[in-house]
């Protein structure tokens, strides 16, 4: 069956702790070309301030999508599309592999889960917030990201396994032996990618390329490059298969 993220080259995470480039708007965001937006932070994270984006953001034809880091972060709303749960596969404290899921299901009586996705994720910045909140073991070479990712597929049933950089541009053989590793599972990869070539070239190997911090620091302008470079990777690459 498909998934609703299966033809989507690009997606912009957006951060409701932080503010977008002066003078720039959600709409603007929306209008990069991006395929998707996801919204979620790891500090800072708010039902108020989780709203106040959603609200900005469903009011324009694309699929939005919260990535809650916590159940106080957790908005329903009928026009959002759907959430991402993160499992964080490598992370040393187990809260964050089953603990924090068994809480939001404890205390939220109000989950929809036909719309309910969870994302595997193997986080690979040592130095990142989500490394340290989840106390993620990071010295991970490229076969032991493939065996993540394959099994996180075929023993865990997930449809989405996400390599992690988060701030800093990753190592494309890694992202590449995940992506080998996987059958029908869809490889997500975010960090550091700031430029055409950066997405370029995790279009190539990754099925979805996510920006975050550059919609932030950089601005729409920076994203529409690279929303142009994931997906020039992406079908380059499928043509080559």
């Amino acid at each position: 069956m498909s998934a609703p993220w299966d033809d989507w080259d690009h997606i912009v995470k957006l951060d409701p702790d932080k503010s977008l480039v002066e003078g720039e708007t959600f709409e603007d965001v929306c209008a990069t070309g991006t395929d998707a937006l996801e919204i979620g932070g790891t500090t800072g994270m708010t039902e108020e301030k989780m709203g106040r984006v959603v609200d900005a953001c469903t009011k324009y034809d694309i699929p939005v999508y919260i990535e809650p880091s916590n159940v106080g972060a957790v908005v329903h709303a009928a026009d959002l599309d759907g959430y991402f749960v993160p499992v964080v596969l490598n992370a040393g404290d187990v809260f964050w592999v089953t603990g924090a899921h068994k809480e939001w299901v404890r205390l939220d009586d109000g989950i929809d889960w036909s719309r309910t996705f969870t994302e595997a994720y193997v986080v690979l910045n040592p130095d990142s917030s989500v490394a340290a909140y989840t106390e993620a073991d990071c010295d991970l070479g490229a076969d032991d990201v493939a065996a993540y990712a394959e099994a996180a597929e075929q023993l865990l049933g997930q449809r989405i396994v996400y390599i992690e950089y988060s701030g800093i541009y990753g190592d494309p053989d890694i992202v590449e032996a995940a992506s080998e590793a996987v059958t029908d599972a869809t490889v997500f990869y975010g960090g550091g990618v700031r430029s055409y070539d950066a997405a370029y070239e995790m279009g190539r190997r990754a099925d979805t390329v996510i920006v975050g911090d550059l919609v932030h620091d950089q601005g729409v302008d920076a994203v529409r490059e690279t929303v142009e470079g994931a997906k020039t990777g992406r079908a380059e690459a499928a043509n080559e298969r």
